[in-house]
Formats: C-alpha cells, sequence, structure tokens
C-alpha cells in the first residue's frame, strides 16, 4: 500500500473522529486492529472494572426506608410478648418482647414506645404470641422444590439434564414450576426460603435394579421465597434477582449480587462421587477430570478478560487477536465469576476421597468452597476442610438419612456435634422432597437430641444457611439493622411463631411471615404442655462421638447379654405392659421419692411396683444380681417396625447387600423352574446384622415385619423377626415365618390399576379350585386365617378394595381381614373404613403429595386440626404406624427404623390432646402386629427400659432390652 494511500485513509479516520461517527475498522499492512469509539468504549470499561468489585449488598443496603419485596397494601404488624431467638451474638441472644413489622422490614425489636405505635393508629395489626418463641424463617440451603414439583408428573419433571457431566450454564431458574404443592406445605412447616438447586432429585425407579438411579447434575442454582406472588411467575419468587437475570442493563457500579445470572454473580452446585459415576457410567478419575478441564477453560476465559481489561483501562485504542467485543463465553462465565471469588460453590460429596479431591482443586484453580452437600464424612476429616481454598466450607448434611448407598455408609448420628466441636459450621439440610422440607426443624431438633448445642441447633436451619448463602444481610436472622442500636432498619421479616420451644418434638408454627405477610389462614393450633416451652435436655454424648470417629462411623452395635440370673432395675417411675392387645400403663410413681422396681428374670418381668416390693424374689436367690439404676425412666414394650425392607437390605443400592426385588407377575417372566403360582416369603432372604436393625434395637424396636423387596405389582409373604439377633437360627430370631400376605394396587405402573383389581378378583373367586403356593395363600385370606396386607394410597382404589372385600366374604362366608398399608388418602373413607372392618396402617405418619394418587392428604396443623391418623381413631379404626413412606417415589427408609418412637410421640402431640402415650405406644407395637398378622406372638413381648424419661420422650436413652422370646436381658 502506498504512503499516498495512508495518507488518505488517516484523513478519512481523521474526519471520522471530528463528525462523531463510528471509527472504522480496517486491515493496515496486514496487521487486524479493532478500534473502540467513545460510545462502545465507556459501558465496556465500567464492566471492567465492576469485575474488581466484591459481592455482597451495597454499602446503603440497610439505610433503605423500604424493602424491595415489600408489597402495597401489606398492613403494619405488631408481634407482642414474644421470645425471641435473634440469631445475634453467636447465636444464644434472646429477647422477651415486641417485634414491629412495617414496608417489608422489621422497624423496631424489643420494648417498643406506645408513641411509635400510636403512628400507625388502626391501621396496625396486632398479634398476641403469648410469650411463645419466635425464630427467623427456616431456610433450607439445599432444595429441589419447583423444579421436581409435587404431585411428581412427567410433563413437570425439571430437576435433571444427561447432556454431561459438567454443566455450568445450566440455570435451575429455567425449571421452578409456580406449581408446586409443596410451598405451602413447607411454608406450614415454618420455612420461608430454599436454594434451589438442579439434579441430586430422587429419581428412584423400582421396576429393575439397573434403574434404581438417583441421577444428579450439575448447574446454577437460585434462591426463592416461598411465598404466592401476585406475578403468579418464578422471576418474582427470586431472593435478590441478579442485574442481569433476563440480559436487562445493569448497575455496574454496585456489587455484583450473590449467585444470579450473567455478570454478576452465581451459586453453582457441582458434583463428586458415586451419582455422576452411576448415570454417566465413569468413575471418580472421570468426574475430577472433567471439573478439571472445565476449570482449566473458564482460566482461559478470565486471562483473557483481565488482559482485555488492562489494555483498555491503559487506554489503549487497539486490541490486538481481533478481539472487539469483551471476551465472554455463557458455557463458562459462572465458572469464571467462581474463579473471581463471586459464587457460592455448594458442592455434593459424601466421602473423604472426594472431599480431599475437591479441597485439592479449590486450591489448585484457587476459588473458594461455600459448602459440602451430604457430606457424610466431614466429620471424620476435619482437617481436611481446613485445608480448602479460602476457608473450611460449610458442612450441609442430614440428620440420619444415611446408609442407603454405599457413600453414605459411614454416616453417624453425632456428625454435627463432632464438626461443631472442631469449629466447623454445620447446616441441616432436607434435599427436598427426599426429606420433606416442611419438617427441616425436625433435622435440627434430632442433631440437637444428639448432643450438638442449642444455639447451632437453631442456627443450622436460619442462620447459617442463610450466611452460606450469602444472603446473612436478608435472611435467618431477627434483627433491627446490622445491630440494635442503629439508627436504620433491615431485611429480616421472615419469622415463624412456634407452639413450643423450636427444638421441642412436633414444635408448629402458630404463624408464619415472609416479607411481613402472614402466611397461614386460620391456623389450627394445638395446645402443648408447659414442659414444652423449654428446650430439652439432653444426655451427654461425648462417649459415643469419640467412637463413631475411632471406628470411621462404624462403632460396634452388638448387644451384650446380661450374664446374671436376674436384672434389678431400681428407680423405675413408670411401667407399661401389653393387656387385652393393647398398651396400658401399669404403674406410676407420683413422688419422685418414691420411685418404684422391676426384677426380671430370663428376659421377663416378674415383679414391678413400689420401692421394696420385689424384695422377697432377690432373698430367694443366691447369686448376685445386675442392678441398673434408670434415674426415673421407665419400662415399656418395646416396638414393631414395618414399611420398608429392613432385615433384607445393607446398601440399598447396592445389589451385593440386598436380597433383592422379587419378580412382577403383571411384567415379567416368572422363571420357569417355580412354576405357576409361586409365592415369596421374605423370611428366606432374610439378612441379619444390619447397622439398620441394630440401631433400630438399640432404640427400642425389637422386631420388624417385612414383606419381600419389590417394585410395582407383587404377591409375599411376610415374616415377623428380631432386629437384634445375629443370624436365623438364635433362639427367638424369627418369632413367626409367615404373617400375611402382602401386595400392592399401584398407580402409572406397567399394568393398569384396573387390571391389578382384576387380578385380585380372579384370585380369590377361583382360589377353591387353586393348589399352588399362592392359591393356598389365598384360600387362607378368603377364609379370614391370614390377613391381606395391600400398599395402596389413593381413596378411589382403597374403595374398590372395599367392595371386593365384601364380594369375597360373599362367596366364602368369613371375614377377611384386610389392613391397607400407605393409606395417605384413608381420611376420605373412615366411616366406609370402620363399617368393613379395614384396619389402617398410616406411612409415613406426616404424608406428602408425591404423586397424584396420593395428593389428597390431611396435612394436620397448622392446615387442619385433622390428621389421618387422629380422624381414623375417631372412627374407632385399628390403626398402626410406620415412619416411611410406602410409595415408589419414596426411596427405602431403613434408616428411619430407628427413629419410630419418635414419630409414635409425635402423632401424640399432633393430635392436640386426642391421643395418649399408650395409644401412642400400642399404634407403634400391638396395633401394628395385629394389623400385619402377628399379634400371636403378644405373650412372648419384649420389654425396653430407659433413662431420663419413657420411650417416647426424644432425650431418654435406651439402656435395657428385656426379652422373655430370647430368654435374655441385653446391657447397653
Amino acid at each position: 500500500m502506498s504512503d499516498g494511500r495512508n495518507r488518505q485513509l488517516l484523513v478519512v479516520l481523521l474526519l471520522a473522529l471530528l463528525l462523531g461517527f463510528p471509527l472504522i475498522s480496517l486491515r493496515l499492512l496486514g496487521t487486524h486492529t479493532t478500534s473502540f469509539s467513545p460510545v462502545n468504549r465507556t459501558p465496556t470499561l465500567d464492566k471492567c472494572r465492576s469485575l474488581k468489585l466484591p459481592a455482597g449488598p451495597p454499602p446503603t443496603f440497610h439505610e433503605r426506608s423500604e424493602s424491595d419485596r415489600f408489597v402495597p397494601g401489606t398492613p403494619p404488624t405488631l408481634i407482642r410478648n414474644a421470645t425471641i431467638w435473634t440469631g445475634a451474638y453467636n447465636r444464644t441472644e434472646v429477647i422477651y418482647g415486641d417485634i414491629l413489622l412495617d414496608k417489608g422490614m422489621i422497624i423496631n425489636i424489643g420494648r417498643i414506645q406506645p408513641i411509635l405505635l400510636q403512628t400507625y393508629g388502626a391501621e396496625l395489626v396486632v398479634f398476641d404470641a403469648r410469650r411463645r418463641w419466635v425464630t427467623p424463617g427456616i431456610v433450607d440451603l439445599h432444595s429441589h422444590m419447583g423444579n421436581s414439583p409435587s404431585p411428581d408428573l412427567s410433563g413437570s419433571a425439571d430437576v435433571n439434564s444427561f447432556k454431561g457431566i459438567a454443566q455450568p450454564w445450566l440455570r435451575s431458574v429455567d425449571g421452578i414450576n409456580t406449581h408446586d404443592d409443596s410451598y405451602q406445605l413447607s411454608v406450614a412447616g415454618g420455612l420461608t426460603t430454599a436454594l434451589i438447586l438442579p439434579g441430586s432429585a430422587n429419581a428412584i425407579a423400582t421396576t429393575s435394579t439397573d434403574s434404581n438411579l438417583i441421577r444428579i447434575l450439575g448447574g446454577q442454582a437460585y434462591i426463592i421465597k416461598l411465598r404466592k406472588t401476585a406475578e403468579r411467575s418464578t422471576s418474582s419468587m427470586i431472593l435478590e434477582p441478579p442485574y442481569q437475570m433476563n440480559s436487562s442493563s445493569s448497575d455496574l457500579s454496585s456489587p455484583p449480587r450473590w449467585r444470579h445470572i450473567k455478570r454478576t454473580t452465581w451459586l453453582t452446585f457441582l458434583l463428586v462421587g458415586e451419582n455422576p459415576s452411576r448415570v454417566y457410567n465413569g468413575t471418580r478419575m472421570d468426574t475430577m477430570w472433567a471439573f478439571r478441564q472445565a476449570y482449566n477453560e473458564a482460566t482461559k476465559l478470565k486471562q483473557k478478560q483481565d488482559e482485555f481489561c488492562v489494555k483498555l483501562e491503559a487506554g489503549q485504542s487497539e486490541i490486538l487477536d481481533g478481539q472487539s467485543e469483551f471476551p465472554d463465553d455463557l458455557r463458562w462465565e459462572a465458572l469464571v465469576d467462581v474463579l473471581r471469588g463471586r459464587v457460592k460453590v455448594n458442592t455434593h460429596c459424601y466421602e473423604a476421597v472426594d472431599l480431599d479431591a475437591f479441597v485439592r482443586l479449590s486450591n489448585e484453580f484457587k476459588f473458594p468452597v461455600a459448602a459440602f452437600h451430604h457430606a457424610h464424612e466431614t466429620y471424620l476429616v476435619p482437617d481436611v476442610l481446613k485445608r480448602a481454598y479460602g476457608g473450611p466450607p460449610v458442612s450441609a448434611i442430614f440428620s440420619g438419612f444415611s446408609r442407603y448407598k454405599r457413600e453414605s455408609y459411614h454416616f453417624s448420628e453425632f456428625a454435627a456435634k463432632i464438626l461443631t466441636e472442631h469449629g466447623l459450621t454445620v447446616v441441616m439440610k432436607s434435599d427436598h422432597s427426599a426429606i420433606n422440607s416442611r419438617y427441616l426443624l425436625h433435622e435440627a431438633q434430632q442433631a440437637y437430641y444428639h448432643g450438638l448445642p442449642e444455639n447451632v441447633a437453631l442456627a443450622s436451619v436460619t442462620s447459617n444457611p442463610a450466611d452460606a448463602m450469602g444472603m446473612g444481610h436478608r435472611i435467618g436472622y431477627v434483627k433491627q439493622g446490622m445491630c440494635h442500636f442503629a439508627e436504620y432498619t433491615s431485611n429480616y421479616p421472615d419469622l415463624a411463631i412456634w407452639d413450643s420451644h423450636p427444638l421441642a418434638l412436633g414444635a408448629t408454627p402458630v404463624q408464619v411471615y415472609i416479607d411481613g405477610i402472614a402466611q397461614l389462614e386460620n391456623p389450627a393450633v394445638a395446645e402443648k404442655p408447659d414442659e414444652l416451652q423449654r428446650a430439652p435436655k439432653i444426655p451427654n454424648y461425648d462417649k459415643e462421638a469419640r467412637k463413631a470417629v475411632e471406628y470411621d462411623g462404624l462403632p460396634p452395635l452388638s448387644p451384650t447379654e446380661s450374664s446374671s440370673e436376674l436384672v434389678i432395675f431400681t428407680n423405675v417411675k413408670q411401667v407399661f405392659i401389653k393387656s387385652s392387645m393393647r398398651v396400658v400403663r401399669d404403674f406410676f410413681a407420683h413422688d419422685e421419692d418414691a420411685l418404684g422396681e422391676l426384677i426380671a428374670s430370663k428376659g421377663k418381668p416378674i415383679c414391678w411396683g413400689s420401692h421394696g416390693t420385689c424384695s422377697f424374689i432377690v432373698g430367694s436367690r443366691t447369686s448376685k444380681p445386675t442392678i441398673v439404676d434408670l434415674q426415673g425412666g421407665s419400662v415399656s414394650p418395646a416396638l414393631s417396625y414395618y414399611g420398608s425392607p429392613l432385615g433384607l437390605q445393607h446398601i440399598t443400592l447396592e445389589p451385593s447387600t440386598t436380597d433383592g426385588e422379587i419378580f412382577d407377575p403383571l411384567s415379567s417372566d416368572v422363571p420357569s423352574i417355580l412354576g405357576n403360582g409361586a409365592l415369596i416369603s421374605a423370611a428366606d432372604g432374610l439378612q441379619y446384622g444390619s447397622r439398620d436393625a441394630l440401631m433400630a434395637y438399640r432404640s427400642g424396636v425389637t422386631t420388624a415385619i417385612t414383606a419381600p423387596e419389590h417394585g410395582q405389582c407383587f404377591f409375599g409373604l411376610g415374616t415377623y423377626f428380631s432386629t437384634g439377633a445375629s443370624h436365623k437360627l438364635e433362639l427367638g430370631a424369627l418369632p413367626q415365618e409367615i404373617t400375611a400376605l402382602h401386595t400392592a394396587v399401584t398407580y402409572n405402573a406397567a399394568s393398569s390399576v384396573s387390571i391389578q383389581i382384576a387380578v385380585l378378583r380372579r384370585l380369590f373367586l377361583s382360589a377353591s379350585e387353586d393348589t399352588s403356593p399362592l392359591g393356598t395363600a389365598i384360600k387362607k385370606v378368603a377364609t379370614g386365617q391370614m390377613p391381606l396386607v395391600v400398599e395402596v394410597g389413593n381413596a378411589d382404589a382403597i374403595a374398590t378394595l372395599i367392595m371386593l372385600k365384601r364380594e369375597i366374604e360373599a362367596v366364602y362366608g368369613n371375614t377377611v381381614r384386610l389392613t391397607i398399608a400407605g393409606a395417605a388418602e384413608s381420611h376420605l373413607l373412615a366411616k366406609e373404613l370402620k363399617d368393613a372392618d379395614v384396619g389402617v396402617i398410616v406411612g409415613p405418619v406426616h404424608p406428602f403429595p408425591h404423586s397424584w394418587d396420593i395428593r389428597r392428604i390431611l396435612p394436620g396443623p397448622p392446615l387442619s386440626k385433622d390428621t389421618a391418623i387422629s380422624k381414623l381413631l375417631d372412627h374407632n379404626i385399628t390403626v398402626g404406624i410406620s415412619p416411611v413412606g410406602l410409595s415408589r417415589f419414596v426411596p427405602p427408609g431403613n434408616w428411619n427404623a430407628q427413629n419410630l418412637r419418635l414419630y409414635a410421640a409425635w402423632t401424640a402431640l399432633d393430635s392436640d390432646g386426642r391421643i395418649n402415650k399408650e395409644q401412642a405406644l400400642s399404634m407403634a407395637s400391638v396395633n401394628l402386629e395385629k394389623l400385619l398378622g402377628a399379634s400371636a406372638q403378644a405373650e412372648n413381648t419384649d420389654f425396653v427400659a430407659t433413662v431420663g424419661g419413657d420411650l417416647l420422650d426424644p432425650t431418654s436413652q435406651v439402656v435395657a432390652i428385656l426379652s422373655q422370646r430370647s430368654e435374655r436381658v441385653d446391657i447397653f
């Protein structure tokens, strides 16, 4: 190109500048350059400068006079006479006084001057808390609400993508459905805010072992408030919606907000361990390599951005390599912000191997980790967490949900206590709907019952998750401002008012506020005893916690048999016995100075009463007795469990540790060697000594009734076994080999419900001619010799079964002993069930609308006065209870067997005094056994001795099992 041509181009460029035209991009002398006009340079420069701003609220956040979430027309509210746990001062501050809400904020706390209240006039709404406890609204750090809405329908299943292991560009907000029954139900449990994570949905299919996958993937997560908005949109539910969530203009001069989309910040969810390996048929090495590749791509993009901005800020008008715009890539922008420290990274991680690997990753690429989720082994490796880049992550854990797969096997119920003692932060989370988030507070309660300090337990579902989200300036506390002496107001208008101390079993909201708006209309409030207004007293669990660490989460559980001929239990406050197929209290010491005693020989209680009543027995024996001081505790009949394949599984998702599913006669080929009419017995597949069974035994659940492990449609024989036995041939290990015939009526199965009913009808009406094992069992049912237990929740199907029962009885002239198990909608047919003499096992105790066929639940307080259980009992129906769901949408709950006593006690507390302790004990023992065909063993009852209260007291400890059947007393 000639010098003259160059001079001509220079003149054109100068004229363009003088006239204000955009600069022209040219290729001069073979070099590609890019020039910036004054119009484009300024916003790009602002963008570069914004990259240096840390995420969080602006400095003036607490000076606002009105919340950005305030709904015009919301009346100011005064909550009077409250006991307020604020979350301040190391989570220990409790204030007695009032709370004034207005403009979507807390205006004042404590003693509020009347002159301030007078300014509101008649507009002020007053709620008298009557000294009840007020806490911040419950905050869930791990939920799939909205992405996996309830009831579960294929058209709204947006929780997972299966396009690759590492997908940081996926956004949960794009799949959060506004139609989810969980919202209202969870608010009724005090939940006000939830972090909605992509993936991690429990999509467990029961048609084959190969499909038992928990399918989890990563992506960007969003925080939502659970109240219904006038706009009815997902966006209106988002807490602190990002400036550019919809590619709208952003305020680049303000700090970016935590975890929002595009050029602000995100909260990314990443996975390590079994789940991505299951889905993508890879290994942990594959997963970590995918992470390293992804972070390497993000590092290169970040370097390009930084180099671009350095040149731009230096005033260079030419950027080499043809870069005319700020370097960006939608696929990797989330991870770039991770590297800039503007992202709350939440990582799905169970085992030490995965925790250590991700900590190495954080140090390799220099980004902080906000939380490890599930984190079943964090308590074993606290020093690993402390090595994480930027400081130790939060451990977001369950209270007991474990042993469902190998990487959850080393879990300990003392994990929260151990982590706290190492100075690490604990959060209890739901993984909704793996745990129904309505009862997230119960996770904190159980952690407290196992030694977590009171203030930390409350913080684990309020302040700690709020801080882990980067939202501690908005939620998780009850504050007037940054301090109580501030002259400005703040954004903490999410509150829950409880009918009892929040850590007392069964604590239920009487009102919930989100953004200062009351959420419960005409709440049903159950009156609770005065003692429940205080935090329960917890035993010292230091020894148990040390053993958990010493044995890598697997301390010995096998019981130790007393060697003495006699065992004497002293300082006994009450004794419960079985009488006429129900539990009754036979002894009660009204005076703490006149406690009683009980003597057992070979596991059988032979004498009990006031002190000295049984001295004649002791004097007649020459051997020295074992003395057990119950310290005001009790002796009561042991409990029986039903509801999951306890005794048939060690680790649910590990086929080699389970008996395996039996065939589905309506959709699979029956092995020819079995012939027609084959029938499988659960007794043949029993596996003794599982940790779930032994944990149940040590919690007073000494027997269990289980059906064969099955999928959708099945027939099988139940069995009644001892949870504490070491093998089947041990004395008392198998009290009753066959108990009942079990089957199920299942919606959305391979065969229609009408086909399933038709099969049942055909089997019963032709049973007289059928000599097969199934035909023989059917005849026993038809002639009243054996119960028929049907797993079904839908009221229409239950009604059909009642009609079928009548039809069979008309043919055979005998009463059919029909038991409905699951029974989520049974309350709709309470009268009809009573008239038909049908028994019901409600499982879980607190139903949840997992699927369309069980959506019509009776939710209980505060949404309804009645529960399904109380309504059935009002109609004099024999009711048993199970702590777990019998739906195929719910993972097997073997781990929950140990909590049966808590659910029995909770059932009584929900009833507002209509269910007493004896009835609650009966529903978890004699009623259950009768309904499942195991009542013949009533004369061989096991008994449980507890210290610190009776068996239904959540803070009592089981110290001994008295087993007549095994002729032994086991001491713990």
